[in-house]
């Protein structure tokens, strides 16, 4: 087989009707673009969703979804990174310092991913219920 051996299977292309032919081939004269009007003439077409100066389909629908702005401020924690920092108190400043967190955090709460034996005691960072249990079954404890 070579590159310029290649061909379309037998009946897989249709060939393209040919308009403007006269009246025996059906796409005479207007071509099947009708009579007159902005879709029969040259370059004559409009943007996308334009209705003919009614209200289009998508500024008539309502707007959904919501992007928080918080979200951004705030991260996640999980269990086995407390456990690698090896720190018996752990706050939000540390979290940064250790770049566990991004820099410009504000909130953090952790989460039960991993698993933690050494105690550590959290102050002023959220925690799951989970997490809270992993926590204190390893005998640190959590100050909100």
């Amino acid at each position: 087989m070579f590159l310029n051996t290649i061909q379309a299977s037998e009946g897989s292309r249709k060939k393209a009707r040919r308009v403007g032919r006269g009246i025996g081939c059906t796409k005479g004269k207007t071509c099947g673009k009708g009579h007159k009007g902005q879709k029969a003439r040259s370059g004559g077409f409009h943007k996308v969703g334009f209705e003919g100066g009614q209200m289009p389909l998508q500024r008539r629908l309502p707007k959904i979804g919501f992007i928080s702005r918080s979200a951004k401020y705030s991260a996640e924690v999980r269990l086995g990174e407390l456990e690698k920092l090896g720190l018996h108190s752990v706050d939000l400043a540390i979290l940064i310092e250790n770049n566990i967190v991004p820099a410009f955090t504000q909130k953090a709460k952790v989460i039960k991913s991993g698993e933690i034996t050494r105690s550590v005691t959290l102050k002023g960072i959220n925690v799951t219920s989970g997490a809270k249990l992993a926590i204190e079954a390893a005998g640190g404890k959590v100050e909100v």
